[in-house]
């Protein structure tokens, strides 16, 4: 840890010369004095740093702003956390709506980006397996929060698109930027396409799971039956299946195919130098406590977001489902996204494969069907009768991307592929009303004489 720029290393001499090699971030830091530079905070007698002192009441503070600036200092984007107590408090103020969700659209993406560093701090410690499945699921932290305020305001087209939304942008968008990415240096790469063939099956289930409950909507569109009250015992029924579905390939992949999930990590592209060569900066205790806390913050700015949606829908005219499906999973995943096409530039196709569908596979096997679940219990009709057209769209998004990822080999026409597609779908919500209703009446030529 201690040959970061940012922690600080054991500073021989500390001449002039050596001060004057800092980054620009470390000398503007170091410009507020002592408490600003962890780097040239000095030495106790021994010549340690003063946050690894002997004593206790000087090391405990030091090491807190020790971490702190080391957490703050590892991404760029981190300099947009300024708008999250401006919009907290422009929330808290109800001042202008239009205001509120635009600063604190942007004040989730560097927070989304500290979930993602958090996690990965705290993944170091479970292993290249474990260490996934927890990238994948506070990745999608955000967007379960989002939806969650949501859902106990009675925003169910908000829930919904917002769900759709981020599985389409893992699917079309991140994993076509991966293709990209990877592609841009070699000509070809490879992939496991056992494991991503596994995923896609998934989602394909998931994909099943939605398209049942729209058409029997449109086949008892004459029924005497009530259809509400089917698509929702049907809708709560399917849920906890997913729910079973998405236990067992837990069980899957952590005990009973361990091996083949970890093949990657055991025969890598030159014999995994890359992944050591990545310093922990957090430990286990300060990454939770870190995870806590921006949790907390996400849960805040998103309430005040989604109170403001209404009023963004009535000023600029977009429509709930647009601002659902494209905006909100873009600040969601932005930090998911970068890393992503990072790995991948890197040549760690598995991982990246992991990130985008596995991070799908989860919303639409773990995330939907849980707050069904919740739904049922808070009293919100909440189903997995989504529109057609949505509907549609995702089973042939879902196509598209199996068709794809088959051979196990991608290339940067493939990511084109999936990134025209994506721009394509983005394009179609852009222009669909939210009062469009179901395309029932065309459906139900099928089942209707």
């Amino acid at each position: 840890m201690g040959d970061r720029s940012t922690n600080g290393r054991p500073a021989g001499d500390g001449t002039a010369d050596e001060a004057d090699e800092r980054t620009p971030l470390t000398n503007a830091a170091s410009s507020l004095g002592n408490m600003g530079s962890i780097r040239n905070m000095g030495k106790n007698s021994k010549g340690k740093p003063l946050y690894e002192d002997d004593r206790a009441w000087v090391r405990w503070p030091m090491n807190f702003l020790h971490l702190t600036w080391a957490t703050l200092a590892s991404n760029y984007v981190n300099v947009l956390l300024v708008f999250v107590p401006v919009g907290i408090v422009m929330g808290a103020l109800d001042l202008n709506p239009t205001a509120v969700f635009c600063v604190n659209f942007v004040a989730i993406i560097p927070l989304a980006a500290l979930l993602s560093f958090a996690t990965e701090e705290l993944s170091v410690k479970l292993g290249q397996t474990i260490g996934g499945l927890m990238n994948a699921t506070f990745g999608n932290a955000v967007e379960l929060i989002v939806s969650i305020v949501a859902l106990t305001k009675g925003e169910i087209r908000i829930v919904q698109s917002s769900m759709l939304g981020s599985i389409l942008s893992n699917i079309l968008l991140v994993l076509g930027c991966c293709f990209i990415a990877s592609g841009v240096r070699r000509s070809e790469s490879t992939f496991n396409a056992t494991v991503a063939s596994t995923m896609s099956s998934l989602m394909a289930v998931a994909a099943t799971s939605l398209i049942i409950p729209a058409t029997l909507y449109a086949s008892l569109t004459h029924s005497a039956s009530s259809s509400e009250k089917n698509i929702l015992i049907l809708s709560r029924g399917t849920a906890i299946i997913l729910l079973i579905l998405y236990c067992l390939y837990l069980f899957f992949q952590l005990k009973t195919h361990a091996k083949l999930f970890d093949a990657e990590a055991e025969t890598g592209e030159d014999g995994e130098p890359a992944e050591p060569a990545e310093p922990e900066i957090l430990g286990p205790i300060p990454a939770s406590i870190c995870l806590v806390i921006v949790t907390l913050l996400v849960a805040v700015c998103a309430e005040y977001l989604v109170g403001s949606i209404d009023a963004i829908v009535e000023s600029a005219g977009i429509s709930k489902t647009f601002i659902g499906l494209v905006l909100l999973p873009i600040v969601g995943n932005a930090a998911e996204h970068v890393t992503a096409c990072v790995v991948a530039y890197k040549n760690k196709m598995d991982l990246a494969i992991g990130v985008a569908i596995g991070s799908s596979m989860q919303i639409a096997l773990f995330v939907t069907p849980f707050l069904v679940i919740l739904g049922w219990i808070i009293g919100q009709e909440m189903t997995l009768h989504f529109q057609s057209f949505e509907t549609v769209v995702f089973f042939l998004s879902v196509l598209v991307v199996n068709y794809l990822i088959q051979d196990g080999k991608s290339n940067y026409l493939e990511g084109c592929m999936c990134l025209g597609t994506y721009i394509i779908i983005a394009l179609a919500f852009y222009v669909y009303p939210d009062d469009a209703g179901d395309i029932g009446s065309l459906v139900k030529g099928f089942f209707v004489q």
